[in-house]
């Protein structure tokens, strides 16, 4: 289980997260949504040490972990943007990062998954934008760690793609993994989504299942229902 209690971080002037209250049950995949500037970005940085909350706490389990370090190993992270050093192949990024944490990750599962076989001898600055993602989630991911965070872990997946990492997900959450993402693609979380977090302005508007998030705007579709909330809050403005 996860766990942030009156969460605030500014930047300067501006507030990006302001007393975020929230919990993410362990076996679950939850979906942190909202529009651009609403804190998505800020909260999973802040779970992962990249950003240091102005106040609040955070917990996994019964650890808080704020100013801590020693839990990130229990955490696989797919940043929205990932670098890596282009001069490189992914064959030898795979040993770095194994070097790196002393760890035997399962590499071949995430090569097999999505085809990776014939790109692992070419360097990075040769590979599509589709086939780096790919590349990217397998670096992310190799270590089967019991908490994933995806940030936006989609992008520049053709379809076949996606339907294989949703189906990898799927299990992963079966076999008992803790699962955070943040995603533009709705059908994604209609169809893999246990929970959703909708964050506004740096606050929480919903935390609930889709059906639920439904039933409180009156809607049998998500986007609908999504843009239903955005029309309103851009209509206080």
């Amino acid at each position: 289980m996860i766990r942030f209690e009156e969460l605030s971080k500014s930047f300067g002037k501006l507030v990006v997260l302001d007393k975020v209250s929230a919990t993410i049950p362990k076996g679950k995949i939850v979906a942190v949504l909202g529009p651009n500037g609403s804190g998505k970005t800020t909260l999973i940085k802040s779970l992962m040490g990249m950003v240091k909350p102005n106040a609040g706490q955070m917990y996994i389990g019964e650890q808080q972990i704020n100013g801590q370090s020693n839990y990130r190993g229990t955490i696989d992270y797919l940043p929205q943007i990932s670098r890596h050093p282009q001069n490189l192949t992914a064959r030898e990024l795979i040993t770095m990062l194994e070097d790196i944490r002393e760890q035997k990750g399962d590499a071949r599962l995430f090569v097999d998954l999505f085809d990776l076989e014939s790109h692992l001898d070419k360097h990075l600055h040769n590979l599509s934008g589709g086939t780096m993602q790919k590349v990217s989630i397998m670096l992310s991911l190799m270590f089967k760690n019991d908490i994933l965070i995806l940030d936006e872990p989609t992008n520049g997946l053709d379809p076949v793609a996606i339907i294989r990492l949703k189906d990898y997900l799927d299990e992963e959450r079966k076999a008992g993994k803790t699962i955070i993402f943040t995603t533009h693609i709705i059908p994604l979380v209609e169809e893999i989504a246990d929970e959703i977090i909708f964050l506004l302005e740096g606050h929480i508007y919903f935390q609930g299942s889709v059906s639920t998030l439904l039933s409180k705007e009156n809607e049998t579709n998500l986007e609908r229902a999504i843009a239903n909330v955005l029309l309103k809050t851009t209509s206080h403005e």
